[in-house]
């Protein structure tokens, strides 16, 4: 099996081993947090409904001139912009989910971004 594809199932092992225990509410949504080579994804997840109440990305157009690709500073700018629609929609604590990644970089700069957006983790 080659490396990739030991890495893919192993974070795949890993997010559902997180998913039996987290799970998001209406009052306590679930932010959920996706990393590709480019692009960094952050969505509230009410899993009671089954719908997305608010999600927010680097290929936002709020945030497409400021950032640029998958970095750290492109990651926070992301936890600040779910944090705000997160705040516009009511929502002040969420649980958080790292979907499988391990809790550094650009995962950990979404969660801090929502954090300095004053998003209860």
């Amino acid at each position: 099996m080659s490396s990739s594809v030991q890495r893919f199932s192993g974070r795949l092992r890993r997010q559902r081993r997180v998913r039996k225990k987290v799970r998001g509410t209406a009052a306590r949504p679930r932010l959920s947090v996706f990393r590709s080579l480019r692009h960094v994804y952050a969505q509230l997840i009410d899993d009671l409904q089954g719908a997305t109440l608010a999600a927010a990305s680097t290929l936002d157009p709020e945030l497409r001139e400021k950032v640029n690709g998958c970095n750290i500073a492109a990651a926070r700018e992301v936890g600040l912009l779910i944090a705000a629609r997160a705040r516009a929609a009511g929502i002040t604590t969420v649980v958080f989910d790292r979907n499988g990644y391990v809790y550094h970089g650009c995962i950990k700069a979404v969660a801090e971004g929502a954090r300095e957006g004053e998003l209860v983790l």
